[in-house]
């Protein structure tokens, strides 16, 4: 049990970054670079992680690596930095939390993961939460910024879970930076034709940049992708749900957001949701220890942060990205 609670803490640590990323993004980045902004964000994180890793893509391994990239990095960095630019970071964040139905539904056919009645009550309860917090704002909300949260949603989690069916044997660290290197590349000639020259930042800027490539992406999307491989796709979809707190919590304390009481509530059904959709809590519902996970890797996270030996040979990757 006390491992179930350990990968699920792991798996909070991408949402809770993401959900700071919004405010970030919005805050620090010019609104006219979507797609430079996206690069930036990407290709620094994954040649960092490729330099750890030292290796290179083989056999299926270059095309999956477009896939995924293309997915969870290229066209899901910029649809969410349209988000966060039209949206205030409570909204924007708010709704990337329908991801938890969208992950345990494409998990089901791919990965073979029937999600557990009380997962699906636990993302019903988290959608409740939401929408409490989404529609008792006092704000206005762009439905341009909403549809580009919504797409980038449905993207990660096919993405996600092509990343968890396509891992082979190959560490979480090689294939997330396998993944951003290539969303990073594929958007340099979009960026290029569409934006011309990559914007100029300040000091403030490059700092958002750093935080947004180096935690909010290369340790976010390692941590997420190992936890993927440990616990079912639907509980971590429910530590997902954090995105959405931590980004109001973001606009509350940051950006002089106003929470009422109804969000308030919203927001104690979100972490009542992700409780509710951890094994160890769904294991004591049921009266039963926690039975391992199908898909569990016997690496554990620490050693994905271990680069291999120059014996060591790189059939492929898997990897993937929020």
């Amino acid at each position: 049990m006390e491992s179930t609670w350990r990968w699920s803490l792991l798996a909070a640590v991408a949402p809770v970054t993401w959900g700071a990323a919004y405010y970030v993004t919005a805050q620090t980045l010019p609104d006219s670079h979507p797609l430079w902004g996206s690069v930036m964000r990407a290709l620094p994180a994954g040649l960092l992680l490729l330099v750890v890793a030292r290796r290179a893509p083989r056999g299926a391994w270059w095309w999956r690596s477009l896939v995924l990239g293309a997915l969870n990095m290229s066209a899901f960095f910029v649809l969410v930095y349209v988000a966060a630019q039209r949206l205030p970071t409570s909204v924007a964040s708010t709704v990337m939390a329908v991801s938890p139905f969208a992950l345990a539904l494409v998990a089901w056919p791919l990965l073979g993961q029937r999600p557990r009645v009380a997962s699906l009550a636990g993302a019903g309860l988290g959608f409740t939460g939401v929408v409490a917090m989404l529609l008792t704002g006092s704000v206005q909300i762009d439905p341009v910024g909403v549809l580009a949260g919504t797409a980038a949603m449905l993207m990660s989690s096919v993405g996600f879970v092509l990343a968890t069916r396509w891992k082979d044997e190959v560490d979480v660290l090689t294939t997330t930076s396998w993944q951003l290197v290539a969303g990073g590349l594929l958007l340099v000639p979009v960026a290029v034709a569409a934006e011309g020259a990559p914007p100029t930042l300040d000091a403030r800027g490059w700092l958002g940049l750093a935080f947004l490539s180096l935690v909010a992406t290369a340790l976010a999307y390692v941590t997420w992708f190992t936890a993927l491989r440990h616990l079912p796709a639907s509980a971590v979809g429910l530590v997902g749900l954090l995105n959405p707190v931590t980004g109001v919590a973001a606009g509350l304390t940051l950006g002089g957001e106003h929470l009422t009481g109804r969000q308030t509530l919203g927001v104690v059904a979100v972490l009542a949701a992700v409780l509710l959709g951890q094994p160890a809590v769904q294991a004591r519902l049921r009266g039963r220890r926690p039975t391992p996970h199908p898909g569990h890797d016997t690496v554990r996270a620490v050693a994905q942060l271990t680069p291999p030996g120059p014996h060591v040979a790189s059939p492929g990757a898997t990897s993937s990205s929020s």
